[in-house]
């Protein structure tokens, strides 16, 4: 402990977000440089807690107080050490992560938490800057090989694990570069795909191979990875993206918010010069409040779109923390993104019953009306239908699980009741020498949950390879285990 009367001392302080005009000028992260000497002081404010809530909060059972101690005491090579124990890709993060760790933290009782995100952010980001960062060579190899199928952060959590255990380790990806939503879904403003890149030369440095533009199932069959390697992990993730069956759903100008979110990127990437669903100068609806209806708003704003509307089923959330939600629980309170403070509407309390066609197959208007809960369902409020103008809908409200048809045809695995893959507490599925982890057999979560559940799927892994490991393992599955 630091300080002892740090958290006394000093308050809760993050980075300035750049001015809002600046920021919708390019697609940059939208904080500025933390001042030297701030950050010491926040991780100051951490009471190295008798019995530490933070780390169980954190999935990935990070050493919170530990590296925090050791930031304040400017032993910050030592503080990436510790931090790198237990996570693999703390720049990705330490911008994607909502901080549960933060909610479960002992201050968040009656002040502001400590500032963990920011303190495990600026240690990575420094460890870089510093060359801190290096490849982890295996210190002999089994002679065994693994395929990892999706690589999203689960994926290649799993896949730099299993390397580093010293097995040969192929990543299959169907996009044309690493990443999967890390790469074409999280806006650049939110996370510089040069962060993903570098993480992604250390791996290759270790020996990790990355194979994109490998559709499983159709260019290679899942009877041939099971045949050419010794295990086979499947984290292609939840990508079935929940739709809105409502008429009018068939209008042009109607689409996923993953079937938008990717063309920026890509833009980004110098794939395109111009999205081919760019809303400039359009009134935009988006319907669903959460992170992925932010990052539509954030890319609606930089495209320059007229007007933004961002619709929500629930109820706003209150300002603070409701007895419903008790620490150290994730509280349920009303949040604001980057995005939201560049403009737009939030509107709460809304259902959308049909889109209303232009006359020419494409969307004009929704027709809406307010809902109340009564007695845990939707009831609609007689007298406040509306139509509301938009020439573009993005649908943002979630994914129903993974796309399981060819995972069911291509490998034989069973599905559990919400139609994620069954696996039982060894991560395994029905299926020999067949694993899986992440969203594909959780559903869809948190990025710090996909890290975690790929570090503990290569430890089952490599254990049932050689009979022992040394892998660290901080879960067990939670989802539905096998019949």
């Amino acid at each position: 402990m630091g300080d002892i009367q740090g958290f006394l001392k000093h308050g809760r302080e993050l980075p300035a977000r750049r001015p809002v005009p600046v920021r919708l000028k390019d697609w940059k992260e939208v904080y500025e440089p933390f001042a030297e000497g701030r950050l010491e002081t926040q991780a100051s404010r951490c009471m190295d807690c008798g019995i530490p809530f933070c780390n169980n909060g954190c999935p990935l059972g990070n050493l919170i107080p530990d590296w925090n101690d050791l930031v304040f005491r400017d032993r910050w090579q030592e503080a990436i050490e510790r931090l790198h124990a237990t996570n693999n890709f703390p720049e990705f993060t330490g911008r994607l992560c909502p901080a549960p760790c933060e909610a479960a933290c002992v201050l968040g009782i009656n002040q502001d938490p400590v500032t963990i995100k920011q303190v495990e952010v600026s240690i990575i980001d420094r460890a870089w800057d510093e060359g801190w960062v290096k490849p982890v060579m295996a210190e002999r190899k089994t002679g065994k090989r693994v395929a990892v199928v999706g690589s999203g952060p689960a994926g290649l959590a799993a896949a730099q694990q299993l390397t580093r255990a010293g097995h040969d380790v192929v990543v299959f990806e169907r996009a044309d570069r690493i990443g999967g939503l890390l790469r074409y879904g999280i806006p650049e403003f939110k996370m510089e795909k040069r962060q993903l890149d570098r993480r992604l030369e250390q791996m290759q440095a270790e020996g990790t191979e990355l194979r994109t533009g490998v559709n499983v199932g159709v260019d290679v069959t899942g009877d041939q990875l099971k045949a050419d390697y010794d295990a086979v992990v499947l984290a292609g993730g939840a990508t079935a993206a929940r739709d809105l069956p409502i008429p009018g759903r068939e209008l042009g100008g109607i689409h996923q918010a993953m079937e938008y979110l990717p063309f920026a990127n890509r833009v980004q990437e110098g794939d395109l010069t111009h999205s081919p669903i760019d809303v400039h100068g359009k009134k935009v609806v988006i319907i669903g409040g959460g992170d992925t209806g932010a990052d539509c708003l954030g890319t609606a704003h930089r495209q320059g779109a007229s007007e933004i509307r961002q619709f929500e089923i629930m109820p706003k959330p209150p300002e603070h923390r409701p007895d419903t939600t008790p620490w150290p629980t994730w509280p349920l309170v009303y949040r604001t993104a980057s995005a939201h403070e560049e403009g737009g509407e939030r509107v709460f309390s809304v259902n959308t019953e049909r889109f209303i066609d232009d006359g020419q197959g494409r969307v004009r208007a929704l027709a809406v009306h307010e809902v109340e809960m009564v007695d845990g369902r939707f009831e609609k409020v007689e007298g406040s239908e509306s139509e509301i103008e938009a020439d573009y809908v993005f649908l943002a409200m979630g994914f129903t699980g993974p796309e399981s048809a060819w995972i069911t045809e291509q490998f034989g695995v069973e599905l559990d009741g919400r139609s994620n893959v069954a696996r039982n507490r060894e991560w395994s599925t029905n299926v020999p020498g067949v694993y899986v982890a992440g969203d594909m057999g959780r559903g869809q979560s948190l990025i710090v949950w996909a890290i975690a559940e790929g570090r503990s799927c290569a430890a089952a892994v490599d254990r049932d390879l050689m009979g022992h490991t040394l892998l660290p393992a901080p879960l067990e599955p939670t989802a539905a285990p096998l019949r």
